[in-house]
């Protein structure tokens, strides 16, 4: 028998596409990658709607689902504070535990400066095999971020995340405060595309493979245009990282952040995969379990 959790999910998944412009029987009405095309309405009085509906609905699609895991909220620069705000709102109602939010500054991001990164994570990791055995470049700066504030299971912060986290925040590689906790999982919270984001892209694949590899997961979250050409979301989903981490591409919706709390509760289970517009692999958002 199919139960009313799994009515609600598939009404919610309607909505959400509805939400993010998809007509059904015409397609999704974004198809063009122009910059001053629009994905979400912008009509106050359907706004109002979703939101209303996503408060009613989220408890039966969410609850507890994360189970106080703790999540490090990750951003990049340009990353939209009510974009970040909702994410967290959306984790904390899915019973999780934010430990802090840290961001990744457009000098560790921009290939030019992976070079100086690189011996960041080299100097202040050179006793932390994880970060020795890494290859040299994005794959040893993430190893050295992920020892900073990740970990498989959650821990506090020792001396040796505080090392590194106080060396990239040095570097001005990262901003933000280290937290106490190392969490479990992890959000990347990204900007809308832009000129900048198309010379991030294969960096944040890199460096979001490496975090993954020593958490329990990861999602990276953006607004629509983020997984248009150029974005953030879309050079992950085109990069080999794509088979292990989750992404979604409707952090700038109500309904989109519930998708994205329910993406950290896949990663939990093992599994990835991609949510949001038309141009999300897997639909709308992750099936009830």
């Amino acid at each position: 028998m199919i139960n009313f959790r799994y009515h609600v999910v598939s009404l919610t998944a309607v909505l959400l596409a509805l939400a993010a412009g998809v007509v059904l029987g015409a397609g999704f009405l974004d198809r063009s990658d122009d910059d001053t095309a629009t994905v979400a309405t912008t009509d106050s009085a359907i706004a109002s709607f979703e939101a209303g509906y996503a408060s009613r609905t989220a408890p039966l699609l969410t609850n507890d689902v994360l189970d106080s895991t703790s999540v490090l909220i990750v951003t990049t620069t340009g990353a939209r504070a009510e974009d970040v705000k909702g994410v967290t709102s959306a984790i904390e109602r899915a019973g999780g535990s934010v430990v802090g939010s840290v961001e990744l500054t457009a000098k560790l991001l921009d290939p030019g400066g992976r070079q100086f990164a690189d011996g960041v994570a080299e100097k202040a990791g050179a006793e932390v095999a994880e970060i020795t055995d890494a290859a040299p470049g994005y794959p040893r700066i993430g190893a050295a971020l992920a020892r900073a504030y990740l970990a498989t299971k959650a821990a506090d912060a020792d001396e040796t995340s505080a090392q590194l986290a106080a060396a990239f925040t040095e570097g001005e590689l990262v901003v933000g405060e280290q937290p106490d906790r190392r969490a479990s999982l992890a959000v990347v919270v990204t900007a809308p595309r832009s000129s900048a984001t198309e010379q991030q892209g294969a960096s944040l694949a890199a460096l979001v493979t490496a975090l993954d590899q020593a958490s329990a997961g990861v999602v990276v979250a953006g607004p629509t245009s983020s997984s248009q050409q150029g974005g953030l979301v879309e050079a992950v989903r085109a990069d080999d990282a794509a088979s292990q981490v989750s992404t979604v591409d409707v952090a700038d919706l109500v309904l989109g952040r519930i998708a994205v709390a329910l993406a950290l509760a896949e990663e939990l289970d093992g599994r990835s995969g991609a949510w949001g517009t038309a141009r999300s692999a897997d639909g709308a958002l992750p099936a009830a379990s």
